[in-house]
């Protein structure tokens, strides 16, 4: 062998190993590039779900669909582009679900009544009220139309009593608001625990557009205790004729 053809021999043999390492280089560059592209195809698709749901304004799955594409594409366009809208979409998806929270707290009733049809609308305050030492217990807010008594407004305590009788005065607060005085009485009956507010027209109009509404009444055990409603979810057609 020619001195020649022993240096070709050599070179080539050098060569061998780059050429191998260039081709790993190049297919482990081709699957990756591979990757990327099918990532993005993924999330586009998911893209097109959640714009969809974004049309349709349905927030909470849009949202749904926003937190599935940005956890498993993170990376790619498509998630930049949801990003940008994300704030947005979850603000209108968490309103969503307090505003049928709070409506889900209301309860309305129709019955008959003095030859005609009683309408109310009930709520729980927030939270239980200790009354009497007794322990925490439920507070009602009731509004109610009644043909032969017409419309009246009342707190109904499960135990304790109010310190009302025959009249008080309450104080009522609309969401951060200041204080308003209101009337009220506490019938000689012992059918119910109940204390009337007599201006139920002014303490329904309070209700509108409040988040919530606290009523700080007096007790038979002394002093005075406050009963916090959310309010917002009232729905206001439910008995007619009071707006």
């Amino acid at each position: 062998m020619t001195s020649r053809t022993l240096l070709a021999t050599a070179l080539l043999s050098a060569l061998l190993p780059l050429t191998g390492c260039q081709d790993r280089e190049a297919q482990a560059a081709a699957q990756a590039q591979a990757q990327a592209a099918a990532a993005e195809q993924a999330a586009e698709a998911a893209e097109r779900d959640f714009e969809a749901a974004v049309a349709a304004e349905n927030w909470p799955l849009a949202k749904a669909q926003a937190d599935v594409l940005l956890a498993r594409h993170p990376g790619t366009d498509a998630a930049d582009r949801v990003r940008a809208q994300f704030d947005a979409v979850k603000a209108k998806g968490d309103a969503e679900r307090e505003t049928a929270r709070t409506a889900a707290l209301w309860s309305y009733d129709t019955r008959p009544a003095g030859g005609g049809q009683q309408v109310s609308a009930m709520l729980y305050a927030r939270d239980a009220v200790d009354v009497d030492g007794s322990g925490a217990k439920r507070v009602r807010l009731i509004f109610r139309d009644h043909p032969e008594w017409g419309r009246s407004s009342y707190l109904v305590l499960d135990a304790g009593d109010f310190d009302c009788y025959p009249s008080c005065r309450v104080r009522v607060r609309v969401d951060d608001g200041e204080p308003r005085r209101m009337a009220a009485n506490r019938p000689q009956t012992d059918e119910a625990i109940a204390m009337f507010i007599d201006d139920e027209r002014a303490l329904w109009r309070l209700l509108d557009g409040a988040t919530t509404v606290a009523i700080e009444f007096p007790v038979k055990a002394g002093g005075t205790r406050t009963a916090v409603f959310e309010v917002a979810g009232l729905d206001r057609a439910r008995m007619p004729g009071w707006n």
